[in-house]
């Protein structure tokens, strides 16, 4: 739903699955993140999981 979003709304974003690349499932553990998925905007605070709310901000 997430990627839906950004996608409908025209937020360019960089993917990584974590079933295609598993060296990120340590990269955010060790960053503290626990659920998927996680977007990490350059300039504001990682959003975790579906939050509309959150990426309406993103859009802009």
């Amino acid at each position: 739903m997430t990627e839906r979003y950004l996608k409908e709304h025209n937020v360019p974003f960089e993917e990584h699955n974590i079933n295609e690349e598993p060296q990120y499932v340590d990269h955010l553990k060790a960053l503290g993140f626990r659920s998927l998925p996680v977007v990490m905007p350059k300039d504001a605070e990682p959003i975790v999981g579906f939050r509309p709310d959150s990426l309406k901000a993103l859009v802009g």
